[in-house]
């Protein structure tokens, strides 16, 4: 699997936590991507289950493989519109990840107000693949707060940081 164009692309999200999900949308935007810019976005109203560096580390140990591959991932944090993050960090297209005709609808119609904002910014969907289509962040957060198994849902490090976020305080 290895980027053809030289295109370097930006997917966001919160990351909290990296589900297998996202990890699908990056490894598809692998085949046409030479440089993956991973932006989580730092909302100061919220406050995620993981830090900002806690996830820079999942998400950098989930994708290890596939930078071994020759794909320059890189991870950033970002505050303002995805446009903004786009062209700070030299990137033409913005990722998306499509899991059903819902999130079409929603992407669509911020695909043409990015389009609006930033012409030089393409916007490029990734159908999720069948096996991880059902996947949330959100699910995945209740799930292990509630003792569950989320090892379908995310990479082994994810798991591993879920299992000890939610371990019983002795």
């Amino acid at each position: 699997m290895s980027a053809q164009t030289g295109a370097t692309g930006l997917f966001t999200g919160s990351f909290d936590p990296l589900t297998n999900g996202h990890v699908d949308v990056i490894r598809g935007a692998a085949a046409f991507c030479a440089r993956i810019v991973i932006g989580i976005g730092v909302h100061p109203g919220k406050t995620p289950l993981f830090t900002v560096e806690e996830r820079r580390r999942l998400i950098g140990a989930a994708c290890a493989p596939l930078a071994a591959t020759g794909v320059k991932i890189d991870v950033t944090t970002f505050a303002g519109l995805a446009v903004e993050a786009a062209r700070a960090n030299g990137a033409g297209l913005l990722l998306r990840g499509l899991r059903d005709g819902t999130d079409f609808d929603y992407e669509m119609q911020m695909a043409g107000m990015n389009g609006r904002m930033a012409g030089d910014v393409q916007t490029v969907f990734l159908p999720a693949s069948p096996g991880v289509r059902h996947i949330t962040a959100t699910l995945v957060r209740q799930i292990a707060a509630m003792g569950g198994d989320v090892s379908g849902f995310v990479p082994a490090e994810v798991e591993a940081a879920l299992k000890a976020r939610f371990a019983p305080k002795v």
